[in-house]
């Protein structure tokens, strides 16, 4: 059974930062790639970023380059987002989600996505 699970939201203020991750258990991310998406109250989901490991790519959105890092621990089979500069606007919830890999024209449609987690709620305080 494929679970991907989130941790590491939470409450911060402007300006401040927050670590996201993603276990996964059932997949292995040398064959699957990982994306995270966030959804804010009454807004559609968003894609914001991608990483794979084969080939080795990382895809993020203009609404978080330059902000946000994904990286990954095959090791630990977990994937990390790390959010720096946080916005109000930044408010959601965070869910992450496997697919076979990430190409920068589909990482951000959410049907391409075959597993996904439960989501964490980042909550961004001005």
């Amino acid at each position: 059974e494929v679970q991907l699970v989130e941790s590491g939201g939470g409450l911060v203020q402007a300006g401040g930062s927050l670590r996201l991750s993603c276990a996964a258990s059932g997949l292995s991310l040398d064959d699957y790639a990982i994306g995270w998406f966030r959804q804010a109250p009454g807004r559609e989901r968003e894609g914001i970023s991608c990483i794979s490991s084969s080939p080795s790519n990382t895809y993020y959105a203009d609404s978080v380059k330059g902000r946000f890092t994904i990286s990954s621990d095959a090791a630990k089979n977990t994937v990390y987002l790390q959010m720096n500069s946080l916005r109000p606007g930044d408010t959601a919830v965070y869910f992450c989600a496997a697919l076979y890999g990430c190409y920068p024209g589909t990482y951000y449609y959410d049907d391409e996505y075959d597993y996904w987690g439960q989501g964490t709620l980042v909550t961004v305080s001005s």
